[in-house]
């Protein structure tokens, strides 16, 4: 028989193996359950991070889509309480009063080389299928192309033409060069013609410019990358030349602004087109116009009380207002929000192409676009402006060439 106290003794042996294995047990529980909880915990605080990042990437989008600063019609910015980004327009050149020159080619024949201008190489006028009129096609891969008349250039001008470049071929569209000569000379076939002149070279993929003088071999040279023109494709090009500074536009833009691109002292007389071999796909030209620039609005329509202007544009045939006489309604716009008594006639005028029922009538519906675009986009009281439109019955030159039809297409602003 065994003794008593080895019973109790295996009793107490059995208690605190089953006590121990318990608690590892227990514990074992509860290690399990911390370890979930903290990875739970873990998750939860990552996919918070993940949400507050997507919500910061999607608040910086927004921010980038739409930009905080304003800037109302008159081009000028407007601080608010949450201010965004936006670019005003570029189109800040005003065209003046005259007109140097407009060639639209209407007086050749499809299949002719144009009777006012020259080359060394081929060319005749064409038509295309994107754009009404006469178009001068470049046909050639290198050569000159002359306009044979001088022209006298202020020393503020601005030229304005419809260029579609050609697909094959180089990168060059054209070559425009401005020129001054001492005699004049029909065909001066040199690379920098005259004694003076600027090289705006249009380009598939970039603007280039290179003013030169006679006996300096420095170029006064620019370049730029912004809204290169685009092939088979119009492209509405403006140069504005302001005595050395040149400023390009194209496509709603200012694409170039060189404050020092002619020699002092430069004087143009001429322009050509070149084409050089082996790096230019040639091109069509059409709608040249030369004008003077930047009149003085303010003497004009206070001072002598009438104020024509040849820079507010419409949409062939339309009453359709184009973003390029934003620079133009700008400018007349400011003068009458200065002098609040001003009273003012708009007046439309058209050249004598078309019948005179069809002319009369564009010509007030294009005066009465200028009148809501003066009282929506820059607010004018409307009560400040009268509309008329003469269609062809007012012409300040006979409708028999290009350029004098040209001076006939034309909006007034007449002082009540």
């Amino acid at each position: 028989m065994k003794k008593p106290y080895l019973y109790i003794i295996y009793f107490l042996v059995l208690l605190i193996s089953f006590t121990y294995t318990s608690q590892a047990q227990i514990l074992d529980k509860l290690k399990k359950k911390t370890e979930d909880k903290i990875i739970k915990e873990t998750e939860k605080q990552l996919e918070g991070n993940d949400d507050t990042k997507k919500e910061d990437e999607e608040k910086s989008d927004d921010n980038q889509q739409n930009p905080t600063n304003d800037v109302n019609n008159s081009g000028t910015k407007e601080i608010q309480d949450n201010p965004k980004f936006q670019v005003n327009s570029k189109y800040d050149f005003i065209p003046g009063d005259k007109v140097l020159l407009f060639e639209d080619f209407s007086q050749d024949a499809v299949g002719d080389f144009p009777a006012l201008w020259t080359t060394d190489v081929a060319g005749e006028i064409n038509t295309v299928s994107i754009a009404p009129g006469n178009w001068f096609n470049l046909n050639s891969t290198e050569g000159t192309y002359w306009l044979m008349q001088d022209i006298d250039f202020p020393k503020n001008f601005i030229l304005e033409m419809d260029i579609i470049p050609k697909k094959p071929g180089g990168r060059y569209a054209a070559d425009l060069v401005f020129f001054g000569e001492s005699t004049h000379s029909e065909m001066d076939k040199a690379g920098d013609p005259g004694i003076c002149g600027l090289h705006v070279k249009i380009e598939k993929n970039i603007w280039e410019t290179a003013g030169y003088k006679k006996g300096v071999n420095e170029k006064l040279t620019g370049s730029s990358t912004v809204n290169p023109v685009e092939a088979e494709k119009v492209n509405h090009v403006i140069i504005w030349v302001q005595n050395r500074r040149v400023r390009i536009y194209h496509k709603e833009e200012k694409v170039l602004d060189i404050p020092t691109n002619i020699y002092e002292g430069s004087k143009f007389s001429r322009l050509c087109f070149k084409l050089y071999r082996g790096a230019s796909a040639g091109s069509f030209i059409s709608n040249i116009k030369i004008t003077t620039a930047a009149p003085d609005t303010r003497n004009k329509l206070l001072t002598e009380g009438k104020l024509v202007t040849y820079g507010i544009y419409f949409d062939v045939n339309s009453d359709k207002l184009k973003p390029e006489s934003s620079g133009t309604l700008n400018d007349i716009a400011k003068v009458l929000q200065e002098n609040p008594d001003v009273k003012v006639k708009i007046v439309g005028h058209t050249d004598s192409d078309g019948e005179d029922k069809s002319n009369l009538d564009l010509s007030k519906r294009r005066a009465a676009s200028v009148k809501n675009a003066l009282v929506k986009d820059y607010k004018i009281n409307e009560t400040r402006l009268e509309t008329d439109g003469k269609g062809e019955g007012d012409p300040v030159a006979p409708n028999d060439n290009s350029t004098n039809k040209s001076l006939n297409r034309r909006v007034e602003f007449i002082k009540l």
